[in-house]
């Protein structure tokens, strides 16, 4: 059996960990693939420490086969986010996505699913997006609405586009749940199992995390990544650009107040503090920054709608012989050297990759070659 599952890992953490070793606990024999967001989130903000070190983490955790989610899909929206790796999955003929869950309920997400195809909800989201919610609310309120089940956790959100990304693209792939045991917003350290946010708040405060992440982690912690790293690079463009709507999920009502607050900033969190409404939340400012940043423009958006290509970042035996066998069948190219032709995604994205590295020490091999499991 091949299991995806589907990670930022900023950072990896125990909850990470947890989830791993229980499909390994239920599935002794499967073989799991991870699609892995590269050097930038959904969130709209640099990884904390890169891809590379991600991938080396997760062979040694035990996963077999780790493959890029491109960049256009790693640093949109949930749907965005969810096709993409769906689609990847898909092609690596995965038969089931595990993913956590807070309601660890998979009918009630499938309900949710179910009722999008109403008439209803369509109208439903236009509404409250016109009384002034942002379309996250709005799309929560109108399932509540239409379903009587109220969903207004990260996980289950990502969830329930996972499972309308395979039934819209009839992908043959079973979903399962592992519960969630911790808070995902929650912004203080816990004993055992801490949120991604709060790890990542403590690194930057210079608190201890030794507890909240694996210990083999410890030592990949030793050069960490910033929104505000690039915040004078934002700010620069933000002045100088002449028409900063051409960037993806940029609007043009917002572009007059981001110019405006540019300049009584201090950093990126004061930034988008000064500058969010209801229909412009913190995550969606967040990203528009980051689009801005890394030249992600409307119409790169269009240009790089589809999964073109397979990017392998790392892999062990196990994840070798999986590629082996189904590399015939495969409808798009795996890649795991680059060559002088290259994808346009993929040369779009070793450009984002460039940005990211700009305030770290890196050869040009470290941006185009991926890395293979050291224990084979």
């Amino acid at each position: 059996m091949k299991i995806g599952i589907i990670a930022e890992f900023n950072p990896l953490h125990n909850g990470h960990l947890y989830l791993i070793n229980k499909i390994k606990e239920k599935y002794e024999n499967a073989s799991i693939i991870l699609v892995l967001s590269g050097n930038y989130t959904q969130r709209g903000i640099p990884s904390i420490i890169d891809k590379w070190k991600k991938t080396e983490l997760s062979l040694k955790l035990g996963i077999d086969l780790v493959v890029e989610l491109p960049f256009p899909f790693s640093t949109q929206s949930a749907d965005y986010f969810a096709y993409g790796a769906t689609t990847l999955l898909n092609y690596l003929k995965v038969d089931k996505l595990i993913f956590g869950s807070e309601s660890n309920d998979i009918k009630v997400l499938e309900k949710i699913v179910d009722a999008q195809k109403d008439d209803k909800f369509n109208t439903l989201v236009k509404l409250y997006c016109k009384s002034g919610y942002n379309y996250p609310t709005a799309l929560s309120l109108s399932l509540e609405e239409l379903t009587n089940e109220k969903v207004t956790t990260p996980n289950d959100l990502l969830g329930i586009s996972y499972i309308k990304a395979i039934k819209e693209n009839n992908y043959s792939i079973e979903v399962e749940t592992i519960k969630r045991t911790n808070d995902y917003h929650e912004e203080e350290l816990e004993k055992d199992i801490s949120s991604a946010t709060s790890i990542r708040k403590a690194l930057k405060e210079g608190i201890d995390i030794s507890n909240q992440v694996p210990k083999i982690e410890l030592d990949y912690l030793n050069e960490l990544h910033y929104i505000d790293d690039y915040f004078n690079i934002i700010k620069y463009k933000i002045i100088t650009e002449e028409d900063l709507s051409i960037y993806q999920t940029v609007d043009k009502e917002i572009v007059k107040k981001l110019r405006k607050e540019i300049l009584n900033s201090n950093n990126i969190d004061e930034y988008i503090k000064r500058i969010k409404t209801k229909r412009y939340t913190y995550n969606k400012i967040s990203r528009m920054l980051l689009h801005i940043l890394t030249n992600f423009t409307k119409e790169k958006a269009k240009e790089f709608n589809k999964i073109s290509y397979i990017r392998v970042l790392g892999i062990n035996n196990t994840g070798r012989n999986i590629l082996n066998s189904i590399k015939k069948d495969i409808e798009v190219p795996i890649i795991s050297k680059i060559t002088k032709e290259k994808d346009p995604m993929l040369e779009y994205e070793l450009e984002v990759d460039k940005i990211y590295y700009l305030n770290s020490i890196y050869t040009n091999d470290n941006l185009i070659y991926y890395k293979e499991d050291k224990n084979d």
